[in-house]
């Protein structure tokens, strides 16, 4: 006997936009579903509010909650020229996590979608679909059945790869005394901070007015830095690039995600299917996962309803990983600059064709169009050893408390 027709672990931005598709009306009009979302107990297992952005043109599905959003980007070179892009007909948009997860309660409570806080120790196969086991605050077990599972939870660390990089990050929300920023335009990089002896830094700047905003230092490196060391780039680019003068900061958020050409199982199972940045919506090169989040989940939703099986395809897309690979392993090696590379993209490609090859949502004559806009020796000579290099497990390092990946 199921418990669900459907179970959701885990209720960050991937699992709620899930559970959400598969209760909404465009599923339960053809194939209704009983759907269970569970998710950690309040407390250390819940991660930390944070942000997560992309773009797309006006009129998207969540612009009832989109906190700001940008119709304008701007990318600065480390010789301090500034690049800024109109990339109409998108936009870059920014959603609280907070306020995603409070309208998708919402949404959720009126479609009769089942929810459980229990820890998830174990999933496996069990005859006629998957039993999912855990137990709850009260340390009580929690044993559900289901024909399809879909887990979100994080893998314990990235599998064998031929490179990987951390995208690490610490970011201010600061309140200015005076007028700071310019209300409309995203800095999406500023590559005027000290750069590291291999990978990339730069800074991250996303206003909320004349006065307040987003402000993030980055890194593409091997290691994460410590809290000193993020706050105190974080006072440097402040003080001395940005020239914000007096200025509180209201909030941090902070996190790390793994930038690796590591193969994601897209099946965990009979009827198991790992799902956000376990099923691989993180773009390697970008370290952006919303988008693919989404799409992701509608495809799971689609093949639901005409009752396939719900093996969504790969977010991204065999042509752009590869080609992520070769930019992760040409970043690790020194053999680019990235702080020119990316720069140079911004200055040489049409904005709105860079987002969408960003996305992985170009054809191929678009990718080779972008692609001569790399340095060519470096990125061939790179390309043509990828095949001969093994794949290694890299070392698991620990990941601090409080930093969760940023979709």
């Amino acid at each position: 006997m199921r418990d669900a027709d459907v179970v959701v672990i885990g209720g960050g931005a991937a699992g709620l936009s899930l559970a959400r598709r598969l209760t909404g009306p465009l599923v339960r009009n053809r194939r209704p579903l009983t759907v269970a979302l569970v998710d950690a107990p309040p407390g250390a297992l819940r991660p930390p509010p944070r942000t997560w952005c992309y773009w797309e043109a006006a009129g998207g599905e969540y612009d009832g909650v989109v906190h700001a959003e940008w119709g304008r980007l701007r990318v600065t070179g480390a010789d301090g020229a500034a690049v800024v892009r109109d990339p109409g007909p998108l936009r870059y948009k920014m959603i609280r996590s907070v306020d995603f997860e409070r309208w998708a309660d919402k949404e959720l409570a009126r479609s009769g979608c089942l929810r459980y806080e229990a820890v998830v120790e174990d999933v496996r196969d069990v005859p006629g679909g998957a039993e999912v086991c855990g137990y709850d605050d009260g340390g009580a077990a929690v044993r559900l059945r289901a024909r399809w599972v879909f887990d979100s939870r994080p893998p314990h660390g990235p599998g064998p790869a031929r490179t990987t990089l951390l995208q690490h990050f610490r970011g201010w929300f600061v309140r200015t005394s005076r007028p700071a920023f310019e209300p409309g335009v995203a800095h999406l990089m500023d590559f005027r901070v000290p750069q590291p002896r291999h990978g990339l830094a730069f800074g991250y700047v996303l206003p909320f007015g004349r006065r307040e905003a987003l402000v993030e230092y980055t890194e593409f490196s091997a290691e994460v830095l410590d809290d000193d060391a993020y706050d105190r780039a974080l006072t440097l680019y402040a003080a001395e690039v940005l020239g914000l003068g007096d200025h509180e900061v209201t909030a941090v958020e902070q996190g790390v995600i793994a930038m690796t050409d590591a193969r994601l199982p897209r099946r965990a199972g009979g009827s198991v299917f790992p799902i956000g940045v376990a099923g691989g919506t993180t773009r390697p090169a970008t370290g952006y996962s919303f988008a693919a989040a989404q799409r992701q989940s509608r495809a799971i939703a689609a093949a639901l309803a005409e009752g396939r099986t719900p093996l969504a395809p790969d977010p991204h897309g065999a042509r752009s990983r590869a080609m992520d690979a070769v930019l992760l392993r040409a970043l690790d090696t020194g053999r680019v600059d990235g702080a020119a590379l990316f720069t140079g993209l911004f200055e040489k490609v049409p904005a709105p064709r860079l987002l969408r090859f960003l996305d992985g949502r170009t054809n191929v004559l678009e990718d080779v169009a972008v692609g001569l806009r790399t340095p060519a020796r470096p990125m061939l000579r790179t390309a043509m050893e990828l095949p001969f290099l093994p794949r290694r497990t890299a070392e698991r390092r620990p990941v601090p408390a409080g930093r969760p990946p940023r979709p």
